[in-house]
């Protein structure tokens, strides 16, 4: 062991030569990745430029087109009506009293307030609607402004439909995002004893807003309303949040200037009469931001700003912390006198090749001209600094009054809009495509080595189809157009560019010979699923900054960015202080205190150092010493050699048991307190801690599984959400007629064994369970939903699937939760969740039962702490401390790093939408993980042994298992001989009823 991360783990005196010559040997990697970065500088090659020649109106045609589920995009309408900016200038005001309302739903739950700012109408729900009658002057274009205030405990943007007259007038009007306001707590940063600096919390900025509803993604400009002379309805229909509402208007939109007009319409530029002057602004030094999950980060390199000097120092904004369409950060800054000013960008822009970066730019609210509306950041490898100029690289000059000024950025995305529709639609048409040939060929298969498919059968497909030759020919006439865009767009070459020319030459292939295509078919589906994975960061904009700079256009700031030859003594800087900073992991160690081994990511150990610090050792007395644990073998080499930690966080489900198995776990079930410890947990949950009568370790966070579904199309195809498999057995025929099907996981045999009451094992543990009657009933049932019911066997993305609309349904786990909320914005409110599909029982309920992964904490054998070790898990596991650590996680990193609590009280105060909260603790009753016995790990490599032999290979099923039970038993009494067990009984816990919610709503 050599890595500076492994060093606590042997004993002091072996440890120091081994530290150095580990030390010594990252810093020679570390001169050699230099070198080679040199080289990889220097070999850079300029990608070709493209210009412009497919305008968007050729690209989506000026018809109005509605998308596959029927909606009509603004851009779409706006293409439409190219008069509809010209005629919102002159568009009269129209004020609507928010208390006035005609009518509303029940579940909106409003009620009247009277606050210091004025009567206002609070909205207590996420659901609902409310109705407002009110006359419009004369016709015309409207944009809607909103004065409204997030109303506490929500930690994302509020989202609302807006229908006009029963319907919604576009697409993006189904989901108008009001966001919430956030900022720093403390600027600068906090630095802690190593001198690293510290992430503050994130504050919640509560006061009114007024904005005009908008998507960034479709247009930069505010969205707008047409009405006609006469009465209208305005209702909005609640999605997500609640909010108080002041006042509503349809407004006048204002004239923007293009560049030229807004300088003639300024004071005359007094070029060079201007005092010298700049000011630097770093990026993290923002005033307020749109959204919690816009972050700073931290760089080092040369002339970064500030420069870390070896310490972590959070230096940098943005990055991948900043890309959805309407995110935004505003930041104040002042300038010395009235006069011209030019604004300079520090910039990092690698995230996607070949593609521009957008940004909508306003000063003090507005966006001064045109050109700042969407204003686009080349590709580049490195920093750069570069004013916000024209195409020729002429500066655009701003005039600014004396005094101070906000300046605010907005991701945007709209100018790819065009091209997000127009792959939609010819993804589409290649769909389309894909299912009439299969219907002429009879090949419903998706695998390319499928058994059924008659690979020696030759089609004239001029008998069945004399078109499909054109159908093709089609398709690839209008990729080439999209891509013609797309390079005009950024001006050069990019990925999503390069996977339409890959896909245009599979298709130029079927047109070299026609009667091919049916043997080509599978090509079609990598066609699909390789644009789509570019598709999915079309609306990203990800863009980071180290700081800009306002300054008078004569004067020159002299600011550099990193160079090959400065990045060499740069990095013989930080070598040499390596030999003296202290870069513990741990940060400070206490001799004789409690030592916590962590196996999680830096941003989580941070958070909990920090706690203990506040917390629990004040509380206590007990000091503590916190080290991250980079790798679990690390856990195994430690015990071997004598050296533990009192306590290892983070860790497997199966760890515990494990550990027991081989006494090197301690049994916590005798300490005092652990039966209201253990009321914490779910108890189905919480049985895979369990062995031979014992309890070796305590849930921390948990995963579940649930059904996701688009209601919009189920809606559509007249379906509803599946409360059982028979349900499911019955909606899979209308949803593959329409091309469409279901994910259901294929190695997810545990839920259909628990649902049919299949324990894989006996209740003594020491034998397997698989071939029981239920057993055969479940593993029958698994297999036949990939055979009988054709769902597919691999979904690598299911997120994007699903987004996209073609696998409306499927089931998948918390990560997939946590990505609908934070990356698909634009099914905000299309969407929903529920308890998975399940077996009704005799007396009508419906059996859910399936397992919950678990993050796990334990005591080790031989820790010389143990009562302080408890101690540490009573606190940590409490509902007061996991509440206040998924709180703070949320708040200091965004949605993205919600921590799911294991502990059911704590876990009500994460801000859960009230429908999903109800699916969520539905399933979770149902929770029953699998016991760890000896050998239990031959059971998922049985099960997909089983599973390959009867779904591939055509193997009965009954056959396919018993094999599987005769294979996981022989290892199981393997592994009891070698742990000393003879007879008797493991005692696994067995569960029988749901877990009990204490009469709450479920």
């Amino acid at each position: 062991m050599t890595g500076s991360g492994q060093r606590s783990f042997l004993p002091k005196r072996s440890r120091q030569p081994l530290l150095r010559a580990g030390k010594l040997g990252l810093r020679l990697l570390l001169i050699a990745a230099v070198a080679n970065g040199i080289i990889w500088w220097s070999s850079g090659k300029e990608a070709a430029t493209f210009s412009q020649t497919v305008s968007a109106s050729q690209l989506l045609g000026n018809s109005p087109q509605p998308d596959a589920e029927g909606k009509l995009p603004y851009a779409r309408l706006m293409l439409q009506h190219p008069e509809a900016e010209a005629e919102a200038a002159s568009s009269p005001t129209i004020s609507i009293d928010p208390l006035q309302y005609t009518e509303s739903a029940p579940e909106a739950k409003l009620a009247e307030t009277d606050g210091p700012d004025g009567p206002a109408l609070s909205w207590n729900s996420d659901s609902g609607w409310v109705e407002w009658s009110f006359e419009a002057p004369r016709a015309g274009w409207y944009e809607l402004h909103l004065d409204y205030k997030p109303l506490p405990g929500g930690r994302t943007s509020v989202i609302r439909g807006v229908q006009l007259d029963g319907a919604y007038p576009f697409a993006e009007s189904e989901t108008i995002e009001l966001q919430r306001l956030w900022k720093d707590a403390k600027y600068p940063y906090e630095r802690n004893e190593l001198g690293m600096q510290v992430r503050p919390r994130q504050t919640e900025i509560s006061e009114w807003s007024v904005k005009a509803a908008s998507d960034f993604s479709a247009s930069s400009r505010p969205l707008l309303y047409r009405l006609e002379q006469g009465g209208h309805t305005l209702r909005l229909v609640g999605e997500r949040e609640p909010v108080a509402l002041k006042k509503l208007s349809f407004e006048p939109q204002r004239v923007l200037p293009a560049y030229e007009e807004y300088v003639s319409s300024q004071p005359a530029d007094q070029a060079g009469n201007q005092p010298a002057w700049y000011e630097i602004t770093e990026a993290e030094a923002f005033d307020r931001k749109s959204s919690i999950s816009i972050q700073t980060d931290h760089w080092a390199e040369p002339n970064i700003s500030p420069d870390p000097k070896g310490h972590l120092t959070y230096n940098v904004l943005g990055g991948n912390r900043w890309r959805l369409p309407g995110e935004w950060v505003e930041w104040r800054t002042e300038v010395p006198e009235d006069g011209w000013y030019v604004l300079d960008l520090k910039n990092f822009q690698n995230y996607r090749a070949g593609f521009k970066a957008y940004r909508t730019i306003q000063i003090d609210g507005e966006v001064p001209f045109r050109e700042w509306l969407h204003y686009g950041l080349g590709y580049h490898k490195e920093f750069e600094i570069a004013p916000a100029a024209d195409g020729e690289g002429n500066p655009y000059r701003i005039y600014l009054k004396k005094g101070g000024h906000k300046i605010t950025m907005t991701a945007d995305s709209s100018p790819l809009q065009p091209v997000s529709l127009a792959l939609k639609e010819t993804l589409g048409q290649i769909s389309d495509f894909d299912r009439h040939i299969r219907l002429i060929t009879g090949n419903y298969s998706k695998n390319a080595s499928d058994a059924n498919i008659d690979s020696q059968r030759t089609w004239e497909m001029k008998k069945y189809d004399p078109d499909a030759g054109a159908k093709v020919q089609a398709i690839v006439a209008r990729l080439n157009v999209i891509r013609d865009y797309v390079n005009g767009l950024n001006g050069r070459d990019s990925d999503l560019s390069q996977a339409i020319k890959s896909s245009v030459s599979m298709l130029q292939a079927m047109l070299d010979d026609v009667d091919e295509i049916p043997s080509k078919v599978n090509d079609f589906s990598t066609i699909q699923a390789s644009i789509g994975t570019w598709m999915s960061t079309l609306t990203q904009q990800p863009l980071m900054l180290d700081y800009f700079v306002l300054r008078t256009p004569d004067s020159d700031p002299g600011l550099k960015t990193a160079s090959v030859l400065s990045r060499v003594p740069y990095a013989l800087g930080d070598f040499g202080r390596s030999f003296t900073m202290d870069y513990e992991l741990g940060g400070k160690t206490e001799k004789g205190a409690l030592t916590i081994w962590v196996q999680r990511g830096r941003d989580y150990f941070d958070l909990l150092r920090e706690m203990v610090d506040q917390d629990f050792t004040p509380k206590t007395g007990i000091a503590v010493n916190i080290n991250l644990m980079p790798n679990p073998n690390m856990l195994i080499l430690g015990n071997a050699a004598g050296e533990v930690p009192d306590v290892a966080l983070g860790l497997g489900e199966a760890t515990p048991a494990d550990y027991a198995m081989r006494n090197a776990a301690q049994d916590l079930s005798g300490y005092p307190g652990f039966g209201d410890v253990m009321k914490r947990f779910i108890p189905g949950a919480a049985r895979a801690l369990s062995y031979d009568g014992g309890t070796y370790g305590l849930p921390e966070v948990q995963n579940f599984q649930l059904l996701f579904y688009r209601t919009d199309i189920l809606d559509r195809l007249g379906l509803k959400a599946p409360d059982t498999w028979e349900d499911v057995f019955d909606m899979l025929p209308t949803l593959q007629e329409n091309g469409m099907t279901m994910n259901v996981p294929k190695g997810d045999f545990a839920t259909f064994f628990l649902e049919n009451g299949a324990d894989p094992y006996s209740a003594d543990g020491l034998k397997a369970n698989l071939g029981s009657p239920q057993g055969q009933q479940a593993f029958k049932q698994w297999t036949e939903m990939f055979t009988k019911y054709n769902l597919p066997i691999d979904i690598p993305a299911f997120f994007q699937h699903f987004r996209d609309g073609d696998i409306p349904i499927g089931i998948a786990d918390f990560n997939t939760y946590v990505q609908l909320l934070v990356a698909a914005p634009e099914i905000t409110g299309h969407w929903a969740t529920a308890p998975l599909p399940g077996i009704r029982q005799a007396d009508g309920e419906v059996a859910r039962w399936s397992p919950q992964g678990l993050s796990t904490a334990m005591i080790m054998k031989k820790s010389g702490r143990k009562d302080a070790a408890w101690e540490f898990l009573k606190w940590w596991t409490s509902d007061e401390v996991q509440a206040q650590y998924a709180s703070d996680m949320e708040s200091f990193y965004g949605l993205e790093y919600r921590w799911n609590t294991a502990n059911v009280e704590a876990m009500k105060s994460l801000s859960w939408p009230g429908a999903d909260l109800m699916a969520i603790r539905e399933q979770s009753r149902w929770a029953k993980n699998m016991p760890n016995v000896p050998g239990y790990y031959f059971l998922g490599r049985e099960m997909e042994f089983a599973w390959n032999r009867t779904v591939f290979d055509g193997i009965p099923a009954k056959e396919s298992l018993e094999q599987a039970q005769l294979s996981l038993q022989r290892e199981m009494n393997r592994r009891q001989k070698d742990f000393g067990i003879a007879g008797g009984s493991l005692g696994v816990p067995q569960i029988g009823k749901p877990y009990d919610w204490g009469g709450t709503d479920k």
